[in-house]
């Protein structure tokens, strides 16, 4: 046993190359993940772009409109921006976006490290992103030459073409680009736009309260408003300042005086695209056409029209109220929709969104939600956006006898009432002070549509276009591309005709039933308006009364191919069918031909191409597009201009166009079709000629109050009251070859001093009346 050995326990091995081997891998992956690293910034380096073309760079510029005096009456941009030199830029301007956004930017060369080491610092210690550290040329780069991906990839690509930028571009170049670049609400980009936009000035002329507050608006140009957001934008404003003073741009008594300077949100006239929606639509289609998007849209051209801007106002401001007359005679159609609750917050903050002023405009129509009631006032609480007002029962008895519901939901079928959550349209009769005590009155936006032509008969100048209710809801521009039956707005023309073919003012039709073949086997009996008959009547009875059988009878006489051949000799192009229904406007024409044709009386029978573009030029001043002077072609003789004129001022002064009348002479046509589906009224002055239709899109009667005199003279009346308040008064002057005789109307022949109901008659020189009343036939006159 003493041999036995004794067994002791393995020791550890000590492996002294463990850490060395984990050194080595670290080490190993480290450099691998530097090559990776740097290999991706060198790719991503490799795939930047250049950054010299910004050297040249020219920013979108947008292309204005003017009207035929020079004012501006409208734009095209895809950025609302006006580029302004940096020397035209007053220094403080600049000294308050550098305080603002980045105070090292006179140091450093593209990145703030000692700024991004800031950032992060303070972002940690509140344990949110707090601050930013991106400098203006990295907010250049940004804007300019990247996408808005949010990857860290383009972290890195911004900082590398920072620096880039840097090295090629001097402070100067980069303020050009950034100040010129930015956006700061309100659709302005740049500061010589947003200066327009918030205080109505250029940016040479805002004071130091004016440019601090503008200064402040990168950060957040929606909450930090001026027009929105008054007290936040001064917040702002005055960390602007303080952040001036703190880099010794400015003193602290400046900066105080800055802050308790009382600041004018006073933005300069915007131009109401609006109201010259389709107008600058029709102009945008052709030169979209002749000049691509590129140069409309960001080449900065300039546009002269043949716009008037105050007929442009007149013509959109008479369309919307009569449209809003005619609509409300066809009754309430009850709340354009219902409202749960717990949806109206939502509702109402997406309205108040797309109010752009701190009040209310009066006149204004804003889409608001019922949320009480006050019955014992018979009141309605009405929420538009942020604000609540009243609707009284006075301010809505177009609608008749309208419900009150006081719970949320729909009402039975067929029922108009008012339930809390029902959206409707309301009127600003007294706008609203501090959000409250708003002055409601009950609207209603109109289903039916019109269209508005106002041309210069002695140039072709289009004048004024609307061509519907809303652009924005249809960009249908029935002014031109509507083609719609013309009624006994189209008998002028027929009437015409018959004065070239020979007839008089004081020819007598009669006014009887009739009948002719309709081609089928079957009969046609054509009917009065009225569903009367006058027996013999003269032509001008027949025009001023726009009695149906005589345009008819006349058109028998002289022939429906005539007729056709004449209508294009005053301008149609649309297809018109030579058969007799042409006598009661079966014609299918845009409002634009019709007033175009009745420009050829006005004009004494000379025939001018209507246009819209006298001249485009680019930035740079140099004609691109002239329009020479229209060059009159004579389509009708004066003499048969004139006596057509002088009838249809009888249709104004004592027919059918009576609403029309205006303190001036005045001719014109009403035309209702069939069913009062269309209703037309075309007339003119000396100086200017108009056009309006009124109708459905998808055909239907427009009512008993449907008729051109009612529905379309009302509005041509409002919008030439308005066209034609500084024009002259001037009257239809007669050619030579144009006489005026004593007539007896009941008969058409001539009439002695004395003779009871004779009237002075117009006739062109040879065609007058031959015999008097009690000759025999064959008498010689005496």
């Amino acid at each position: 046993m003493k041999d036995r050995m004794k067994l002791t326990p393995p020791q550890p091995t000590e492996d002294k190359g463990v850490l060395p081997t984990l050194l080595l891998i670290g080490v190993t992956l480290g450099v691998v993940a530097l090559l990776g690293i740097s290999g991706y910034v060198f790719y991503l380096m490799a795939k930047l772009p250049k950054v010299d073309r910004l050297a040249d760079y020219k920013p979108p510029i947008v292309s204005q409109v003017f009207g035929d005096d020079g004012s501006l009456v409208g734009e095209f941009y895809l950025e609302r921006r006006i580029v302004v030199p940096v020397n035209k830029m007053p220094r403080r301007l600049i000294q308050a976006f550098v305080a603002a956004e980045d105070a090292s930017f006179y140091q450093h060369t593209g990145i703030d490290y000692f700024g991004i080491v800031r950032a992060a610092v303070k972002n940690v210690l509140s344990m949110s992103k707090k601050e930013g550290a991106s400098t203006i040329t990295q907010q250049v780069t940004k804007s300019m030459l990247l996408t808005s991906e949010k990857k860290f990839s383009r972290k890195i690509k911004e900082a590398i073409l920072a620096k880039r930028m840097e090295e090629k571009l001097s402070k100067d170049e980069i303020l050009y680009l950034y100040l010129n670049q930015i956006y700061l609400g309100g659709g302005a980009y740049g500061v010589q736009a947003a200066a327009e936009t918030y205080f109505g000035k250029n940016v040479d002329q805002l004071n130091l309260a004016e440019i601090a507050m503008l200064a402040g608006l990168p950060k957040a140009p929606n909450t930090y408003s001026p027009i929105k957001h008054l007290e936040k934008a001064r917040e702002r404003q005055a960390y602007v300042l303080d952040r001036m003073v703190a880099e010794a741009y400015i003193t602290p008594a400046e900066a105080d005086h800055a802050k308790k300077t009382v600041i004018s949100v006073h933005p300069m006239k915007k131009i109401n695209s609006e109201q010259s929606a389709y107008f600058l639509e029709h102009l945008r289609i052709q030169l979209e056409e002749k000049y691509g998007e590129e140069q409309l849209y960001k080449g900065g051209l300039k546009i002269y029209t043949t716009m008037n801007a105050e007929m442009q106002r007149a013509a959109y401001e008479s369309v919307r109220s009569g449209l809003k007359a005619v609509d409300k005679r066809q009754g309430f159609r009850g709340p354009i929709k219902y409202l749960k609750e717990t949806e109206v917050e939502a509702f109402c903050g997406k309205i108040e969104d797309g109010i752009d002023s701190a009040a209310l405009k009066a006149g204004e129509s804003y889409q608001g939600v019922v949320v009480g009631f006050n019955p014992e006032k018979g009141e309605t609480l009405v929420r538009v956006g942020d604000r609540t007002g009243v609707l009284s029962r006075k301010n809505m008895t177009w609608a008749g006898k309208v419900g009150m519901i006081n719970h949320y939901g729909r009402p039975d079928k067929g029922n108009k009432a008012l339930t809390l959550g029902s959206v409707i349209d309301v009127s600003v009769v007294t706008p609203d002070v501090n959000k409250a005590g708003a002055q409601y009155a009950l609207d209603q936006t109109p289903d039916v549509q019109a269209a508005l032509v106002a041309i210069d008969p002695r140039s072709g100048g289009v004048k004024a276009m609307v061509g519907g209710y809303d652009f924005r809801k249809s960009q249908f521009n029935r002014a031109i591309q509507a083609k719609r039956n013309a009624g006994s707005a189209f008998k002028p023309i027929i009437y015409a005709a018959a004065l070239e073919k020979g007839l008089t003012t004081a020819t007598v039709i009669n006014d009887a039933e009739v009948e002719y073949p309709d081609g089928a086997g079957g009969v046609w009996k054509p009917k009065n308006y009225d569903n009367t008959f006058r027996g013999p009547v003269t032509m001008r009875e027949g025009l001023t009364y726009s009695i149906n059988i005589v345009s008819v009878k006349i058109m028998e006489q002289i022939g429906a191919p005539y007729t056709v051949d004449f209508a294009k000799r005053l301008g149609f192009t649309s297809k018109i069918e030579p058969n007799l229904a042409l006598a009661l406007g079966a014609a299918s024409v845009s409002p634009f031909e019709l007033t175009g044709a009745y420009a050829v009386f006005d004009n004494k029978g000379m025939l001018l191409p209507s246009y819209f573009i006298t001249r485009v030029t680019d930035t740079d001043g140099t004609v691109l597009q002239e329009t020479p002077a229209p060059v009159p072609v004579p389509a009708v003789s004066p003499e048969v201009s004139y006596v057509i004129t002088n009838l249809m001022q009888s249709v104004v002064l004592s027919g059918t166009g009576h609403r029309a009348t205006l303190n001036r002479p005045v001719a014109g046509k009403t035309g209702t079709t069939n069913d009062a589906k269309d209703a037309w009224f075309v007339g003119y002055v000396p100086q200017l000629v108009a056009g309006v239709w009124v109708g459905y899109d998808q055909e239907r009667s427009l009512g008993a109050s449907g008729t051109g005199g009612q529905a379309a003279a009302p509005i041509w009346a409002e919008f030439m009251q308005k066209a034609t308040a500084s024009m002259p008064v001037e009257d239809f002057q007669a050619p030579e070859n144009v006489s005026f005789v004593l007539i007896n109307p009941r008969t058409g022949r001539l009439a002695r001093e004395g003779t009871p109901g004779a009237v002075m008659e117009c006739f062109i020189k040879g065609s007058e009346p031959t015999r008097y009343d009690g000759d025999f036939d064959g008498a010689a006159n005496p």
